[in-house]
């Protein structure tokens, strides 16, 4: 009887456990990464700040922070009851970081531009080494 029990709550636990969830709306619109790919790892603590191109064609900051232990920042841009629409600017302060393991960069920073349209997510990302970069629209 008390293995009939058993296994009876184990097998609600589990069907609790196996429902779906209602999906919730990203409280953040915009994440970044950044990856040494000369060395295969997370690029930590590099400064990274994000401005809006406003309607004077000045560009307002939004937000600055550093890349965690991973090389992520997740928490750029608050996703909130007004559209973020607009075109935004990361900038990326790489050369602290090269200089720190010894390494001259030929790119002192970089500047990815891009637009972000309607309520979904972002993300931003760079691969970068000394002397090359590439970004893309992740998710």
């Amino acid at each position: 009887m008390k293995r009939w029990i058993l296994a009876g709550a184990l097998l609600l636990l589990a069907l609790g456990f196996a429902g779906t969830a209602p999906a919730q709306e990203p409280t953040c619109q915009l994440s970044t990464h950044m990856l040494d790919t000369s060395r295969g790892v997370p690029a930590a603590d590099v400064r990274v700040t994000l401005s809006r191109l406003a309607e004077d064609a000045s560009w307002q900051l939004v937000a600055e922070r550093r890349t965690d232990r991973n090389g992520r920042i997740a928490d750029l841009l608050p996703l909130g009851g007004q559209p973020n629409d607009g075109v935004y600017r990361l900038r990326f302060e790489t050369a602290p970081y090269f200089e720190a393991l010894g390494e001259r960069s030929i790119y002192p920073w970089v500047e990815v531009v891009f637009r972000i349209e309607g309520r979904g997510h972002y993300h931003i990302p760079i691969t970068m080494s000394a002397n090359g970069y590439a970004t893309y629209r992740g998710n």
